[in-house]
Parts: C-alpha cells; sequence; structure tokens
C-alpha cells in the first residue's frame, strides 16, 4: 500500500485544507486532497437548543459522532436521530473519550461559555464553528483569534446572513462605489428588549428554583460566578443578563453589523460612546444608542456607525428620507443611500436610482449555507468568509459597545494595546475573572 494511504484520516483532513490555503507543500498533496474531498467530516456538536437543533440539522449530512448538551433531555431527543453518536453533558469528557474520532465541532451554547469551548476545541486541533457572538469578552476574541491561527484550523462565525444572495449582492453595490464615499451608517433593531420573555425580570432573581432532573446547573454556568437557578436565565433569558450573554447589541449586533464591516472592510473603531437607560448591575438595557468612529482605511473614508435598539425607526434615519422598518441598515453615502436588511435593499431617494444597473457579480455564491460552507472548507473544497480573523474585529467592535455603556463615558480604543487608552475603568470589561476551576 502506498505511504499516503498510511496516513490517518484526521492527518488527511488538515491536510487538503493546508493544501488549499497554499500553506502544505508535501508532494502528495493532490492525492490526499482528492481522498478527503469528498468524504463526509465525524462532527461533534455542544449545546443543542434551539440555534443548536438548526445547526445540527445543517450539517447532518457528514458524521454526526457526538452530541453534548448539559441538558440530558436535549441528547435523549436527538439521539435516535443520530443512534451512532455519542452522547455527553460535559465537552471536555467529550473530547478527551472522543480525541481521535472527531474531526470538526459545532459550539451552540450561550455566550459566557463559547470560548472556554472553542479554545479546548481548537487547541487539540479540530475545526471549530461557533456562534456569535464569538466570545462573551474582548479577551476571549482575541485569544480565540490566536489560537485559530496558531493551529490553522478552519473556522467560522454564526452569522448566517453572510451566506445569503442579499448580504451579497449590497456589498457589490457599496465597493462598487453606487452611493460614492460612505462616511457614516445607522444600523437598527427596533423589538424593545429584544427577545425577552420575562420582560418583568430585571433585578436578579433571590429565590432560588427547582433545578430541572435533566440539567446539569454547575455546568450550564461554566466559567461565570454561580448563581441559582431560575427560568429567566436557563433556556433562553440567559442572553440579557452581563454573566451570561451580551444583550441585545450582542445577540442581533453581529448579524447587522456583519454587512457594514464586510461592505467597508473594517477592522477597530478608535472611540465609542453610548446613550442608554441607567446602568443595571446585573442585566442588560431594553434598549440602547451606540457610536463607533473608525479611522479611513485605504480608499474608504473615516465612517461613523451608529447603533439604535429597542425602539422604533430612529428619528435620524426618518430624518434622512430611510425607510421606516422595523429592523435595517441605512448606508449614508457622498451620491446617495443604500437601505438593506436580511432579505431586501432599495436605493434611495429612489426616483435618483430609476433605471439603475447593478454592478458585475463579483462575490461568488456560498457552497450551499453557512454552516456547509464550513463543512467544505474543512474538506479542503473553498474557505469560510466569517472565519475567527475576520469575526474577531467584528465581535470585538459589539462588546466595545456594552463596555463603553458599562463604564458611562466615551471611550478612546486602543486596538493594538487592547485597552481603553482614556480609563482604567474599562479593563473589568475586557477581561473577566472566571469561576474556580474554569479556565481558557
Amino acid at each position: 500500500m502506498s505511504s499516503s494511504f498510511n496516513m490517518t484520516r484526521r492527518d488527511m483532513l488538515k491536510n487538503s485544507v493546508l493544501s488549499s490555503a497554499g500553506l502544505w507543500l508535501g508532494t502528495r498533496t493532490a492525492e490526499a486532497a482528492s481522498r478527503s474531498a469528498n468524504e463526509k467530516l465525524n462532527i461533534a456538536c455542544i449545546g443543542l437548543g434551539n440555534q443548536g437543533k438548526a445547526n445540527l440539522g445543517l450539517v447532518s449530512s457528514q458524521n454526526i459522532v457526538a452530541l453534548c448538551d448539559v441538558d440530558s433531555a436535549r441528547t435523549d431527543k436527538y439521539q435516535p436521530q443520530f443512534p451512532k453518536a455519542k452522547a455527553f453533558a460535559d465537552f471536555r469528557v467529550m473530547l478527551d473519550k472522543m480525541e481521535n474520532e472527531i474531526d470538526a465541532v459545532v459550539v451552540t451554547t450561550p455566550n459566557h461559555t463559547h470560548a472556554t469551548i472553542a479554545m479546548n476545541v481548537m487547541q487539540r486541533g479540530k475545526h471549530c464553528y461557533c456562534e456569535k457572538p464569538l466570545a462573551h469578552s474582548i479577551h476571549e476574541v482575541r485569544e480565540m483569534q490566536r489560537v485559530a491561527r496558531e493551529q490553522k484550523v478552519v473556522t467560522q462565525m454564526g452569522t448566517q446572513n453572510h451566506a445569503g444572495d442579499n448580504y451579497r449582492r449590497t456589498v457589490e453595490m457599496i465597493q462598487s462605489g453606487a452611493i460614492g464615499g460612505v462616511k457614516q451608517v445607522h444600523v437598527w433593531f427596533g423589538r424593545p428588549g429584544g427577545w425577552r420573555r420575562f420582560k418583568h425580570v430585571v433585578d436578579r432573581p433571590k429565590q432560588p428554583q427547582p433545578i430541572p432532573q435533566t440539567l446539569n446547573w454547575d455546568l450550564w454556568v461554566g466559567p461565570a460566578p454561580m448563581q441559582n437557578f431560575h427560568p429567566c436565565y436557563h433556556p433562553h433569558d440567559w442572553h440579557y443578563w452581563w454573566d451570561f450573554g451580551n444583550g441585545t447589541l450582542g445577540n442581533m449586533g453581529c448579524h447587522y453589523m456583519d454587512l457594514i464591516f464586510w461592505s467597508l472592510n473594517l477592522k477597530y473603531p478608535t472611540t465609542v460612546e453610548t446613550k442608554g437607560p441607567e446602568l443595571h448591575p446585573d442585566s442588560t438595557p431594553f434598549w440602547l444608542d451606540c457610536h463607533w468612529q473608525f479611522p479611513a482605511l485605504g480608499a474608504q473614508p473615516p465612517v461613523e456607525v451608529i447603533w439604535y435598539h429597542g425602539r422604533n425607526t430612529p428619528q435620524p434615519v426618518l430624518d434622512l428620507g430611510g425607510p421606516e422598518w422595523a429592523a435595517g441598515i441605512l448606508f449614508v453615502g457622498e451620491q446617495g443611500m443604500l437601505a438593506a436588511d436580511y432579505n431586501k435593499r432599495v436605493l434611495l431617494p429612489e426616483e435618483k436610482f430609476k433605471g439603475f444597473k447593478a454592478p458585475e457579480k463579483t462575490i461568488p455564491d456560498a457552497i450551499g449555507n453557512h454552516r456547509m460552507e464550513w463543512v467544505e472548507a474543512c474538506k479542503g473544497n473553498g474557505k469560510t468568509e466569517c472565519h475567527f480573523d475576520y469575526a474577531a474585529p467584528l465581535t470585538e467592535t459589539i462588546l466595545l459597545g456594552n463596555l463603553a455603556f458599562r463604564v458611562g463615558k466615551k471611550i478612546e480604543w486602543d486596538a493594538e494595546k487592547m485597552n481603553a487608552s482614556n480609563t482604567t475603568a474599562a479593563a473589568q470589561y475586557v477581561q473577566r475573572e472566571y469561576r474556580k476551576g474554569w479556565t481558557l
């Protein structure tokens, strides 16, 4: 048998990925790639809630070898569909026991556990798909980016609209100069309080509730400070508590800001300031305005990006002649405006752009959906668009909005040093302490 066929399955997959990126120069590259390109990945899915269910379904064409969730009711629910998959509550136990059986991992857990899981996954050389926002703190974001680079694994952050036709065509219009240079962008999500179900609960509940028999609450809390179980945390409203989530900005910001970052090739803002209600020590705000200032980059002039959530279409958007949508993005250019949402876009004022001819298509269509783009990239077929090098500055910008709100003043951000140059109060939000027994 040829020596190339003595390679482990994982080596062949890794070599095909490096080959596609021009990073592997072995003499057997083409042979390894051809063997792995059509081979199914062995995937482990961590977190099987609502979004976890969607992610599981969209990678189910591969070999699902492990199902992991802190609630055994969820693994019990899906194991009949994947009878060969092993079930776990603790991701660390899963990775230890299945070190040589897993190629790639999908992480769909609450924000506060993204980094501890994804770091462990990537440090073992596994490809990683992680839901948005990439992590709970800026320090975690930077560490995930660093390890992904070092391990040369294929990564993708879960911003599903990035794979859609509407976002791609919008990017082409902006980058072709359809509305001229863009100096300001408004982005809004009108739903008050986001998707909160426990709108009446804003103070931390003092009365403990019975922990569901199937739930390992200690594992769910993970690196965060221990709290009594309450349904306002699990299974959904963890988004709206500083210990576990990043509020409406963290929950929805990456989806909408993704289009802005992509269109304008943004990286790190230089200043951030916010306007919102009185800061609550435990729960996130029902409404928030956030202003980021980005420096000029190449031909792109300096740009101000303004986020609003929790109210109807912002008055500044209406004053500019923007659409009265429940959520959207308004690019303000020197020669017009472009409004976009997940599945629609319009040039404004409409009468000025009658007969407008869309620019030539320059961005290829995604390979299937956002998750399958990652799967195929893991096999060496193409690349991911929302890899961690792209997702990290995007997520950091989102987290800086919350940081500025919690500090209560305008932040001057030094991205190179990863600190606020005008206040030491920001440091506590850049990097958090972990509960005993938990590390990155």
